[in-house]
Formats: structure tokens, C-alpha cells, sequence
């Protein structure tokens, strides 16, 4: 059973409480984790870890864990609107329906597009890709997937021959070498780093090596960290390349039986070589050369990659030139041996199953191919396909820009924020006659630019399936109804189909998608992919309901179930040979600018923080917006920590707080991908992103950009807690998050001279006749304000010339609180009085555990290890996200202990 119902607590009377039990799956990262939601007869929602799920076997990281406090409905869109007004689906519908129809008869079909989301279930990205290339006859139905695994994708295809991922997760934990490039695992994929670590633990004889320009929370826990100069991963590897060759360690009975294009690759490795591989990636030759033969000398070896590889302009190159080193020792698809790419949506991996890419056709066929587009076209009985590949991502929008897109359906994603030249792809969306947007919020910046809004079912109100990093399907399951007249995007996209005039709409349910999808699978793959779902195909509507989380293939005969593939060194290229690829760009790329321009995720974030903002325990770990720059550069610009500073291009500008660290290279910075104009003034990183591709993926060059950066100069600065929502209005930089109580804020002006209470009542609200407790110190030209009604706390205000030292979390924690326990000295001081503790800037977001209260237990003496942490704070305990960062503060204190 994969719902159930159980008895809870007592509800009133002494009556047990009905408690439905959901399986389910996680909606954020590509590890695809299992959960378990139990909706009580109220409506509350709890989660926890599914323990039978092979992905996570119980673990959840501090998103998943707090995925019951993302369910809110404050900024649902919960009907149709055209135009700024209230519609019924009827109108909304029609609408779209007509004027889709009437631009492809007046312009034809290229003038219209899609663009989707790796938040799509399965069944969903299905039914897109079918009304887009199927009926409405054109390619032009692209996906956000672009921007995170599209070189992912290109390199395998040059390699095996099909998109294929040979390894699994547990290769992880059975490998003896584990090499991480590109990839912050420990925040970005939090459950799969800490299975590696309970590996590392049983076998402290496993290698963790990390490939990254900055020292991230991977690179912490890692035995051996390569700070690469950015953009020389095809030289590290090229180099890694002619090293197994110099020193023996190819295995050439493999190469020789499997593989094509060995001496080309080999030849432009050596062109590299030790010393290419030294003048490019800034390391010395012993840091290479102990590399190198760690990596020759260990058989069972897999190299995991991710966005630090894929989101590059030679992108593509850069997975070949990973690929390659597998190839040539014979490691891939064999236990513990394989190159590994992990994606960075929940289904990212199901929309390239079914040809959600622009350059895809469903179930992996190409479109150049004519067999494919022969059987796919006879399945689904259209008239003709298109031959030639859509207009990718950032192609589609430079296309809406000068005109040639006249209408553009968006569903459950935000470009206006992730795609690159951000406010070029604002522009766009003006620009476009014609833009409907599906999600389940109107309050994304790319909403604001709808003529049409459609309300979408979120994670919890869908049926589905997803397949994540290691080719496994598992079920998302509906858990709650939709709210107000919510939909699903399956109905959505099957009415607009329907409304169209297309036959083939009429059965939307997920388990009829998902059977046609697994027939199609089989008819066009059984004798020609790995990607072949035909044992699934006659699946009744309750064996679809009740699914186990399965990898593929899965034959109809019942062979190659799952499990790792091309480990005999079979592909499915034409020959059934693996191939080698020269990498075209084998040097470091040179940005012209001062700073070369990181973009990424961090620990409690996801995308463009829709879901995880909604959540004062993920917004707790970091509150705002940042650029982490190297203090050599700070000081050379009079950069200070704590300080604003704005990060600039010809493309735009972005305004964020300073954080001055060696944790990334000197002429490097680095600024998370995740805030938009809702929560900050000007926050949105992509806006300063140039539109760079890799030629061969389409995928942007998202890392690895150039930009300038300079202090900002603002002359006030101030923090405020307040339990409505404050007010923004002529700030020149602000950064609001939610708070247990209400909200706090973030905030500067640019100005000469500020009345500072004239400024608090305008964030607070309130009127000049309400009283506000005022305190000014002229020394410092601080002020200090208190709202307070009826004795409790309702808002405070700190406002000075400089960064205010104000404990963030304490002032929080005062919102609401009244009578004796409301600290208003201490409130006003911006700390806690004497007696009472200050939790300092929170570590651990799963049970609110500050860096101060970790700090103080290291000096007691009483946690002298990670692990003792965990035992007396529960710090670390649960998800292990912060366990990295808990050590780090672990041995700093250590260390200052030491030298006092």
C-alpha cells in the first residue's frame, strides 16, 4: 500500500485521529530522495524520510525536512486570470487555444514555443513535448533542463551513442576513489554527500578528492581539494588523460574492443600534457602529479559532475574530457567504476526521457534521424514532424525579443531570474504578443509579464513519476487536493491540445500518459536504445498507483533490469562502440574582466526560492544575497565584510552584501543564484550573466562569466523585524525573509542626510501620531526604534552609517512576545542581557541550532568532535547538511582555544 490510513493521537473525545499516509517523492534535487507525508484529518502535513527508498533510505536534507512548512496557500494562484482579471478556465482556456491557433496559421508553427521545467512530473513533460512537436509541428518546446544538464546530455550522446548515466548511487560507496568535479555535493545534493560520508566513515581508506575553484562544504570533507583556476577542467583532465597512457594504466585490451578515437583523444591530450595541465589550472606539478597517480593506480574510481562542469561554454568538452579517462582504464558501468552525472532538478532526467530538450525527440529519438521520426510519427498518427532541432533556451528568447516568437507558454519555471542577460529575457517577455504563464504562485517575476495566468497543482496535489540521477522511476504521489481551481499541467496541457482541435488529448490521467509513454519507449528503442520501459507498458491504473521505485531499462522480457549499464562495453552508437572525443577547447578560457563571476546554489535554497522562502527555518541559514570575494581583492578595493557591494557587467547590476573569505581564488567571486525582485531590490545575479552557450549543448555559460566589482555606496544602513510586512519603497538595497513571527529585513540608502524615524515608521507602518520607543546614540549616529501595543513587540528598526551589529536571530525571536519576557533593553542594544544566551546566525537549520551556541559548547569543553555536537545540540544530527560547516567552526574555535 502506498497510501494508508493510521491511527494518531487522540483527537476530541478520546476519538483516534485518522492519519493518511502518502510514499511519496522529493520535488527539489536530482537525488531524487524518498518521503513519507502524513495528513492528519485537519489538513496538517508532516514528513520524514522514506527508509524503503534506495535513494535516500530515510534521510531527508533540511529542505525535504521542511517541505510541510512550504504547503502554505499565502501566495497561491488559485484561478485563471487574463489580463490582470479573474477568468474561468472556459475563457482562460479558449483564449489561449485561439491564439496559439491563429499565430501558427498566420505565421507558422516555429512562432510559437514552450518552455518547461524539470519540475514537470514525467506524464506532463510527455504530453508537452507530444502537442508541441507532435500537432503543433514545431521544435521549439526547450526546458530550464537547458541550463543545468544539456552538456550532461551532449557528451554522453558523443560518447555512448544514447544519454545515458551507466553507474548507480551505490558506486559511491563501493568505489575506492571518489572524485568530484564541479560539484558541491554537501549542499547541492545533500542525502547522496552524506551517504558518501557513512562510506567514508565505514572505510576511512575511500578517497574523496574535490575539483572546484572554491573550498565549498564538499571541499571541507574531502581528503584532497584542487582549487582549479576556473575554466581549466578539459585541461586537468586532459593532462589526467596522457598521464594514464605515460604511466601504463590505459587498459587496452577494452580500448582496443570497445571503443573508437582513442589516438585522436590521445593526441590532444598530449599536446596538454603535465605541463599544459599546470599553466592552466594554477596548481603546482605535485598537486597534479599526486592526483594523477592516485587516479591511475585506483581501479574502482568514479568521477561525479555536475553544474561546475555542464554550465560552461566548452561544457560539452569538458564531460568528454571526464568520460575519456573513464574509457581509457575500462572504468564504466562496472561496480564502484563509472562517470557519473548528477542532475540538478527532481526530473530533469524524466523530460530528457521524453524529448523535452528543443533537440530531442520522445524517448530518446533524434530528429535528424528518420527511422525515429518515422515511428514516432506513426505512434502518435500526426501528419509530419519537424526535422530540424527548436530554438533552445537562451535562442528562444533572443527570438521573442526580435519578434519572431508570437506566443510563449511558460510552465513551472522562472526565466526572468535563471536564464542569463536576465533583464534581456525581461525585455523578451514584453516584447512577446502573446505570454501565458502555469505555476502555482502569480508572484515570480516572470508572471508579472503574463497576459495569462494559469493555476497549477503543486508537489502534493499531482500524480506522477519522476526519474532521477541513476535512471530511477518513482511515483510523486497527490497527498492534498488543489486549492481554490487549481489543475494539474497534464489537464492543462491536454485541454489546450483539445481546444486546439488535436485528437490524441483525450486520455490525461497519469497512468494512461505513462503507458503510452512506456509503448513508445519499447516500439522505438527495444532493438535500438537502453531506454526501453516496455515491461511496464500494460501497467493497470492500481499497478501504476502502487509502483515501486524502479531503474530502467525495463524490457519487456524481462532482461537488463536496471541496475549499471555498458559494462561489457556495449553502446548503442552504430558499430555498438564506445567513443573517445578530442575536446576542441583544451585551454583555460581567459575572461577579459577584473573578476571572473561564479553563480550556484547554496545549502537551504532551491531555484528562485518560490517553495524554500515561504519557510523561516531555510531562510535562517542565509538571509540575503552575498558575493564572496578573496580578501586580497577586498582590500585592494576598499571592500569591508559586512559591506554592500555591487557586482556589474555590460548586461546589468546587481546589488549584494560583501563576504570576504579565502575560500574562493584571488580574481574570483562568487554569488548565489537564487533571490529576484519579490525578496530583494536588486538581487537577480542572471541579470549580469552574458548570454554564452556552449556551441555544441546550447547550454549558457552560467560560471565562468566576467564582471566588476565596487563598494556601494550607501551612507544608511539599518535591519528591522516587524510582524506585518514591511515596507520597501525607496530603498536602495534591501533583502526581506520571513521570520517564525513575521519578517525581517535587510536594508541601505544611498543619501546624504535620513530621518531615521521618518525612515522606521515608513518600514514599520505606522502613522507619526503612534508612539515609537526611539533611542539615539550621537556618538555613532545610530537609532534605535521599538514598536510595541498592548506590551508586545510588533517591530523594531536599527538604522546607522554603517552595518548594524544587531544578533538577527534574537530579534526575531522577539516578535509577539510581551510582559516580563520581552527583552526590550537588550532588544534595543541588539543583544541579549546578561543571562541570556545568544544562539548567534543559525548553522543548523533542521533544529535551529546558532554558530555561538556551537562556539561556546567547543570552549566548555563538553563537544569536542562533530559527532559529540550532535549528541548534546542535535546540531548535525538529523539531514547532516551542516556537518561540514559544523566542523569547520569546530576546529577554528579549537584553534583559537590553542593559541590564547
Amino acid at each position: 500500500m502506498k497510501r494508508d490510513t493510521e491511527n494518531d493521537a487522540a483527537g476530541s473525545g478520546g476519538t483516534p485521529a485518522a492519519v493518511t499516509v502518502t510514499r511519496t517523492t522529493c520535488p527539489y534535487c536530482g537525488v531524487g530522495c524518498g518521503v513519507i507525508a502524513r495528513t492528519a484529518a485537519d489538513g496538517s502535513v508532516s514528513v520524514a524520510g522514506d527508509p524503503a527508498h534506495p535513494a535516500n533510505f530515510g534521510r531527508l536534507c533540511a529542505k525535504g525536512s521542511a517541505l510541510a512548512e512550504t504547503l502554505g496557500l499565502d501566495d497561491r494562484l488559485l484561478h485563471p486570470v487574463i489580463a490582470g482579471q479573474r477568468a474561468t478556465w472556459d475563457e482562460a482556456l479558449d483564449l489561449v487555444a485561439e491564439r496559439f491557433r491563429s499565430a501558427v496559421a498566420e505565421h507558422g508553427p516555429d512562432s510559437v514555443a514552450f518552455y518547461v521545467s524539470g519540475q514537470l512530473l514525467t506524464e506532463d513533460y510527455y504530453l508537452a513535448n507530444k502537442l508541441m512537436k507532435g500537432f503543433i509541428g514545431s521544435a521549439n518546446i526547450d526546458t530550464n533542463s537547458r541550463l543545468c544538464m544539456a552538456s550532461a546530455v551532449a557528451g554522453h550522446k558523443r560518447a555512448f551513442g544514447t544519454d545515458t548515466v551507466p553507474g548507480t548511487y551505490e558506486d559511491l560507496e563501493i568505489a575506492d576513489l571518489v572524485v568530484l568535479t564541479g560539484s558541491n555535493l554537501a549542499w547541492c545534493h545533500p542525502v547522496l554527500h552524506q551517504r558518501l560520508m557513512a562510506a567514508k566513515a565505514e572505510r576511512p581508506e575511500l578517497t574523496i578528492v574535490v575539483v572546484d575553484p572554491r573550498r565549498t562544504a564538499t571541499a571541507d570533507a574531502a581528503d584532497l581539494h584542487l582549487a582549479i583556476q576556473p575554466g581549466s577542467d578539459v585541461a586537468l583532465f586532459s593532462g589526467l588523460l596522457a598521464h594514464l597512457d605515460r604511466t601504463g594504466a590505459v587498459d587496452r585490451a577494452f580500448v582496443a574492443e570497445h571503443t573508437d578515437g582513442f589516438e585522436d583523444a590521445l593526441a590532444a591530450a598530449r599536446a596538454i600534457g603535465l605541463a599544459g595541465a599546470v599553466a592552466a589550472t594554477g596548481l603546482t606539478e605535485r598537486e597534479i602529479s599526486g592526483f594523477y597517480d592516485l587516479f591511475a593506480r585506483t581501479s574502482r574510481t568514479v568521477t561525479v559532475f555536475s553544474q561546475g562542469i555542464n554550465q560552461a561554454a566548452d561544457g560539452t568538452d569538458r564531460v568528454n574530457a571526464v568520460i575519456n579517462c573513464h574509457l581509457a582504464t575500462g572504468r564504466i558501468g562496472r561496480p564502484g567504476a563509472s562517470p557519473f552525472s548528477i542532475t540538478g532538478q527532481p526530473n530533469a532526467m524524466g523530460g530528457r526521457e521524453v524529448g523535452g530538450l528543443a533537440n530531442q525527440l520522445a524517448a530518446h529519438g533524434a530528429l535528424d534521424d528518420e527511422e525515429d521520426r518515422a515511428r514516432v510519427q506513426a505512434f502518435w498518427g500526426v501528419s509530419h514532424l519537424p526535422k530540424k532541432p527548436g530554438l533552445k533556451a537562451v535562442d528562444l528568447f533572443t527570438a521573442m525579443r526580435d519578434g519572431r516568437i508570437k506566443a510563449l507558454l511558460v510552465m513551472a519555471t522562472n526565466p526572468a531570474d535563471s536564464l542569463p542577460d536576465a533583464d534581456g529575457v525581461v525585455e523578451a517577455l514584453k516584447a512577446c504578443p502573446f505570454v501565458v504563464v502555469a505555476d502555482v504562485t502569480a508572484e515570480t517575476d516572470t508572471a508579472a509579464h503574463a497576459d495569462v495566468l494559469l493555476p497549477a497543482a503543486a508537489w502534493g496535489e499531482k500524480n506522477g513519476t519522476v526519474t532521477n540521477s541513476e535512471r530511477r522511476i518513482s511515483r510523486q504521489r497527490a497527498f492534498l487536493e488543489p486549492p481554490g481551481e487549481a489543475r494539474p499541467d497534464g489537464w492543462i496541457l491536454s485541454e489546450i491540445g483539445r481546444r486546439m482541435g488535436y485528437p490524441g488529448f483525450d486520455e490525461s490521467s497519469p497512468a494512461a500518459v505513462f503507458r503510452e509513454h512506456a509503448v513508445l519507449s519499447h516500439r522505438l528503442n527495444a532493438d535500438r536504445r537502453d531506454f526501453d520501459l516496455g515491461g511496464l507498458a500494460t501497467l493497470s491504473d492500481a499497478a501504476y498507483d502502487g509502483l515501486e521505485p524502479v531503474q530502467w531499462p525495463v524490457r519487456a522480457d524481462g532482461s537488463a533490469p536496471g541496475g549499471r549499464l555498458m559494462g561489457d562495453g556495449r553502446s548503442y552508437r552504430a558499430g555498438g562502440r564506445l567513443r573517445f572525443v578530442a575536446p576542441a577547447t583544451a585551454q583555460a578560457r581567459t575572461p577579459s574582466g577584473r573578476f571572473v563571476l561564479n553563480t550556484g546554489r547554496i545549502r537551504d535554497q532551491w531555484h528562485t526560492m518560490t517553495r524554500t522562502s515561504k519557510t523561516p527555518r531555510l531562510m535562517g541559514h542565509i538571509a540575503e544575497p552575498f558575493c564572496q570575494i578573496h580578501p586580497a581583492d577586498a582590500l585592494s578595493l576598499g571592500i569591508e565584510p559586512a559591506c554592500l557591494v555591487t557586482v556589474s557587467s555590460p548586461y546589468g547590476t546587481v546589488v549584494v552584501r560583501a563576504q570576504v573569505t579565502d575560500g574562493v581564488l584571488p580574481g574570483n567571486v562568487f554569488v548565489p543564484m537564487h533571490w529576484t525582485d519579490r525578496l530583494t531590490a536588486r538581487g537577480r545575479v542572471d541579470s549580469v550573466v552574458a548570454p554564452l552557450v556552449d556551441p555544441i549543448s546550447g547550454q549558457p555559460a552560467l560560471k565562468g562569466g566576467r564582471c566588476d566589482v565596487a563598494r556601494f555606496p550607501a551612507t544608511v544602513f539599518g535591519f528591522a523585524v516587524t510582524i506585518h510586512k514591511p515596507a520597501r519603497e525607496g530603498l536602495d538595497y534591501f533583502a526581506l525573509a520571513p521570520a517564525k513571527k513575521g519578517f525581517r529585513l535587510e536594508f541601505a540608502a544611498v543619501s546624504g542626510a535620513v530621518d531615521a524615524e521618518a525612515l522606521a515608521r515608513r518600514i514599520l507602518g505606522m502613522s507619526s501620531s503612534e508612539p515609537l520607543i526611539a533611542v539615539a546614540d550621537a556618538s555613532t549616529g545610530s537609532h534605535r526604534f521599538a514598536a510595541v501595543s498592548h506590551g508586545r513587540l510588533m517591530g523594531a528598526v536599527w538604522i546607522g552609517p554603517e552595518p548594524v551589529a544587531v544578533s538577527r536571530a534574537f530579534a526575531a525571536e522577539q516578535l509577539g512576545v510581551g510582559g516580563p519576557d520581552l527583552l526590550l533593553a537588550g532588544l534595543l542594544a541588539g543583544r541579549p542581557g546578561a543571562g541570556r544566551a545568544d544562539g548567534g546566525a543559525v548553522v543548523c537549520s533542521c533544529f535551529d541550532v546558532g554558530v555561538k551556541t556551537i562556539e561556546e559548547a567547543v570552549r566548555a569543553g563538553t563537544c569536542l568532535s562533530v559527532d559529540e555536537i550532535g549528541r548534546h545540540l542535535k546540531a548535525g544530527s538529523n539531514c547532516g547538511s551542516c556537518r561540514p560547516e559544523i566542523k569547520r567552526i569546530l576546529d577554528t574555535t579549537k584553534n583559537c582555544l590553542q593559541t590564547v
